[in-house]
């Protein structure tokens, strides 16, 4: 009997989640690389040179001094949370197909139960924009699913 693609598909474990996403430099890397796939680019012109701002965890073009950060823009946007514990919480509901409270949220990755409310609705549209942009096509076997028709 022929394995099942959909089952068997690619992903990422959860040890290889915690080895590559363990410190903030490490989660901080992925932002950037999806803002800057090519290097950094001053948003105010073609300036590729940047220092780094510890303090205040941002970006400076070294030719224009305009500041820049990985959150802006973004679902992290205005949040003191840090990636440590955004990339964890996005793993978690992400691999549970039936859902994770406020509550276990709250629990898995160590943040206070009005943190946990606040991230939660953040990060379900934003997993859903990912999902419209893929349109499924030819048969669809469901097994053991959960969808909502809208």
């Amino acid at each position: 009997m022929a394995q099942n693609r959909v089952r068997f598909q690619d992903g990422i474990s959860l040890l290889e989640f915690m080895e590559n996403y363990v410190t903030e430099e490490q989660c901080e890397r992925a932002p950037f690389n999806i803002r800057w796939p090519n290097g950094f680019i001053c948003e105010s012109g073609d300036h590729g040179s940047f220092c780094y701002i510890k303090s205040g965890k941002g970006y400076q073009c070294t030719k224009c001094n305009r500041q820049t950060s990985l959150k802006r823009n973004t679902l992290f946007h205005s949040s003191n949370v840090p990636l440590t514990k955004w990339f964890p919480a996005i793993y978690l509901i992400s691999q549970n197909k039936n859902g994770l409270s406020a509550l276990s949220l709250k629990r898995h990755i160590d943040v206070s139960y009005p943190t946990a409310l606040q991230m939660k609705p953040k990060l379900m549209p934003a997993m859903a924009e990912q999902d419209r942009k893929r349109r499924l096509s030819g048969p669809i076997t469901l097994d053991d699913a959960y969808f909502r028709w809208s």
